[in-house]
């Protein structure tokens, strides 16, 4: 937790969600539809480096990774154990927000872990979730873009997205 994890190259979250912008949906593609969040293509990446410091010397594993098709090898930052199942598309669906989990990504240089994730922490989390809703459209913004609601509009989203607070082994093992 809060220790910078290595990558293959240095990819400034800081700089691409920050500074430029770009949601998080551009890259996760799968974050709201499936299971896990998705880790994106170097065909993605080129998008824009094809243009953008198409020559830059940090950028080589990327592109080295487009013409062979070789995904680059980037290591997971929230790597949960194999016993452990999270849903990413069901939190986003209940209106829990990406900076719930993985804190401000839009002002990180170099990705790290910013919660335990340990089984206690996402306990707490189940067991208070009316405090953790957000307005779905809010889901993908960053704390600095998203205000926290009123109890009683926690209240009302709790209630109309028809939040639960599994705690029972079988939420998250099976």
């Amino acid at each position: 937790q809060d220790e910078p994890v290595e990558q293959p190259i240095e990819f400034d979250h800081r700089h691409h969600v920050g500074d430029d912008g770009i949601d998080c949906r551009y890259c996760h593609d799968t974050v709201d539809k499936s299971s896990s969040a998705g880790i994106p293509p170097s065909a993605l990446c080129m998008n824009c480096h094809s243009q953008i410091w198409s020559d830059s010397p940090k950028l080589e594993p990327v592109r080295a990774s487009f013409r062979t098709g070789k995904p680059l090898a980037w290591t997971r930052v929230t790597d949960l154990p194999d016993f452990v199942h999270f849903e990413h598309s069901i939190h986003v669906q209940k209106g829990i927000a990406c900076t719930e989990c993985h804190g401000e990504v839009d002002k990180m240089p170099l990705t790290w872990r910013a919660k335990t994730l340990q089984m206690r922490w996402c306990l707490d989390c189940h067991r208070t979730t009316e405090e953790h809703v957000r307005p779905r459209s809010d889901v993908f913004l960053s704390l600095s873009q998203s205000e926290v609601p009123a109890p009683a509009e926690r209240e009302e989203l709790s209630s109309k997205y028809r939040l639960r607070h599994p705690t029972d082994c079988s939420a998250c093992h099976y």
